[in-house]
């Protein structure tokens, strides 16, 4: 994509202005979707309440939080060999994702009064969320850019997977299919636990990796938590309840991470945010709903690997390949060509939307 077909004031907003257009946009499509299904928007059962009730309190407490965690010099440490623009960040506290996902999801639980389906993907989003916060304390306390090794990091995300997947077969043994549109299921059997324990460690992954600009996880992320609580809100009032609730704690969040950001979620949040969507994406039979929606998460996910393997499909003599892109993932590479971080922003903000409707219209 040449950022040359981009270069108008078409999304390229300031960080401050793509926020507020992001939270007004969900405001509206939270009471419009709890209109059309007949919940009543100011009530906790609804997605909008939830969603504002959990933004508001991670945005408030994000004014003490924050100050905290720069006053622990918890700064993140910037790659070398990154966009040059990322350098001046170099120092921004990180582990935001250690104050608003336990407010996001102790609201959840309230408000859905301690639902054993809510407390279940609760544990799950917690859990990943301890495994980004034991790699961001290692990242400060190191001072590099290297936390905890990535096998036990994916050892420790397959350990829980496995773990939500024995208590999901245990509560709902005859979840082993996929709902697809049109009324179609695609029966897996014994296949679908391997499934589920790759969707929850591949979508956390994804989250994490979409996570490199100012306010692009949480917003994007934000929309797709809405987008995936509407769908199951009718079937699933509680988790839709959870859905809004972590929603909303994106949006708080984004007040002190929008650009410039003052802070960034860490493993911390990305971990737990992606664990969340395909927790509640496994237990609600929405696998192909949660494919659309994190449609941007995979394509960042797979730009990566599409630059791993031709790089080493290309190696010369010397041991040096080729690139497919600038920088995986994409974002980087788009930055790279000549886009700003709002323009990113606001075209992943767009797409994502894109995405949440048509999976809402298909479905």
């Amino acid at each position: 994509m040449d950022a040359k077909l981009f270069t108008g004031r078409t999304l390229n907003f300031s960080g401050t202005k793509l926020f507020l257009l992001l939270t007004i946009g969900m405001t509206i499509a939270a009471i419009s979707l709890d209109h059309f299904s007949g919940r009543v928007w100011s009530q906790n059962t609804s997605l909008t309440f939830p969603m504002w009730m959990s933004g508001l309190a991670t945005a408030g407490i994000g004014f003490w939080a924050v100050p905290f965690l720069k006053a622990l010099k918890a700064g993140q440490i910037i790659r070398e060999d990154g966009p040059q623009s990322h350098l001046k960040k170099a120092g921004t506290p990180t582990m935001g994702g250690a104050f608003f996902v336990p407010i996001a999801v102790a609201l959840g639980l309230i408000l859905s009064n301690f639902s054993g389906n809510v407390i279940a993907v609760s544990a799950l989003t917690m859990a990943y969320a301890a495994i980004g916060f034991l790699d961001d304390w290692q990242i400060i306390r190191r001072k590099s850019n290297k936390g905890i090794s990535p096998r036990m990091k994916m050892g420790l995300q397959i350990f829980f997977a496995v773990a939500f997947c024995l208590w999901l077969a245990l509560t709902n043994p005859s979840v082993t299919s996929i709902a697809l549109p049109l009324g179609l299921v695609l029966p897996l059997g014994s296949l679908f636990w391997a499934l589920a324990c790759f969707v929850l460690v591949a979508e956390s992954n994804a989250t994490n990796l979409t996570d490199g600009m100012d306010g692009l996880a949480g917003g994007t992320v934000a929309i797709a938590l809405l987008g995936l609580g509407a769908l199951i809100a009718p079937e699933h009032a509680d988790l839709g309840i959870f859905c809004a609730s972590l929603s909303g704690g994106c949006l708080g969040f984004l007040v002190h991470n929008r650009n410039p950001a003052k802070v960034f979620m860490g493993d911390t949040g990305s971990l737990a945010l992606g664990g969340a969507l395909a927790a509640v994406g496994l237990l609600t039979n929405s696998l192909f709903a949660l494919l659309i929606l994190s449609g941007l998460f995979f394509l960042e996910t797979l730009s990566v690997i599409a630059q791993v393997t031709y790089y080493k499909a290309t190696k010369d003599a010397n041991g040096i390949g080729k690139r497919l892109f600038r920088m995986s993932p994409f974002h980087n590479h788009l930055e790279l060509t000549g886009w700003t971080e709002t323009q990113v922003v606001g075209w992943f903000y767009t797409i994502a939307a894109v995405l949440a409707g048509f999976s809402l219209a298909i479905h």
